[in-house]
């Protein structure tokens, strides 16, 4: 089927302010005004919904964004679907590195925590962004460690070995340094710390299972610094960037981290445990204390750390907190 995209508004037969109309096997998206493309997305569900599978999107309303936002709103973990977009030029390249990135990040956060438990979430963000590197950079450029299992208690990461070693998936913290300069000694533009919970059970403080049913996604903000790593490299990016996952599983064990504990971290700081289910700050805590000695330019985490923010913004938007204007 193929879909356009038009400023008017749709024919009354169709409804008052109706976002799609049908003419023969064309559909036409409406929208008001060509900043709102919420709705080309919304729109692209709909379609979705309604079992269309395969579409062509044509017409000069087409650019570059609006091809983005009909995509986010199309896609579906299933993968079941095609979509033939228009010739975008010089913009086609960074539309197929946006797709990819994004798969990356979705795909990674829909799969169950059966499947990616910490370790994995290490070693598939390191392999994600070494074929980005092999793809648009070279693949000298990455190296990386995972400090995993009982080396992170030797190595001193409280937060990280504390809260993950009540599970039978040990916890692991993704330790990547990307650096094309070739220059070892190379000033670090940034450091990207991300909380990569990959099951939230709460703990000893343990959540209700209505708040449970989606913690397999407690690892956003790791998925989401992996593919915004992925997505610079892809557009030419030239400086060096560490990237550090703190990853675990949140669990109950008779080996598990309980309500009184004392977690003391290698830069002297102490931290009493009285809710395990706000475990999200204590893992970061271990990757922004190294990202702290490295001096970076900047340093960025990224988490689903508080449901404070999801009052705040609601469900399609994310909080941020920053010292910097």
């Amino acid at each position: 089927m193929q879909i356009t995209l038009s400023t008017k508004s749709a024919e009354t037969a169709w409804g008052k302010n109706a976002l799609l109309s049908f003419v023969e096997n064309q559909a036409v998206i409406h929208f008001k005004q060509n900043s709102d493309r919420t709705l080309i997305q919304k729109a692209a569900r709909k379609l979705r919904g309604q079992g269309i599978n395969d579409v062509e999107l044509v017409g000069k309303k087409w650019d570059l964004e609006n091809c983005w936002a009909f995509y986010q709103g199309f896609y579906t973990a299933k993968q079941n679907y095609a979509i033939e977009f228009p010739e975008l030029g010089k913009q086609h390249n960074e539309l197929l590195a946006r797709l990819k990135c994004g798969d990356f990040v979705r795909e990674i956060i829909n799969l169950p925590a059966s499947v990616i438990t910490p370790e994995e979430l290490a070693h598939r963000a390191a392999a994600f962004i070494m074929q980005q590197a092999e793809e648009y950079a070279d693949k000298s450029a990455v190296s990386f460690h995972v400090v995993s299992r009982e080396e992170l208690n030797e190595r001193g990461y409280q937060g990280i070995w504390q809260v993950g070693k009540g599970s039978a998936n040990p916890p692991a913290m993704l330790q990547l340094d990307f650096n094309p300069t070739g220059d070892p000694n190379a000033p670090i533009l940034a450091c990207l710390v991300g909380k990569g919970i990959t099951f939230d059970s709460g703990g000893y403080s343990i959540k209700p299972s209505s708040g449970m049913d989606s913690m397999r996604s407690d690892m956003g903000g790791a998925a989401l610094l992996t593919g915004a790593l992925g997505l610079a490299i892809a557009r030419g990016l030239r400086q060096r960037i560490m990237l550090y996952l703190c990853c675990a599983e949140n669990m109950v064990s008779s080996r598990a981290f309980k309500l009184g504990d004392i977690i003391k971290y290698r830069n002297g700081v102490t931290a009493e445990i009285m809710n395990t289910d706000a475990e999200g700050r204590l893992v970061l805590a271990d990757g922004l204390i190294d990202a702290d000695k490295k001096k970076p330019q900047f340093i960025i985490d990224a988490a689903t750390l508080t449901g404070a923010a999801k009052v705040a913004v609601g469900n399609d938007y994310h909080s941020v907190l920053s010292m910097d204007e």
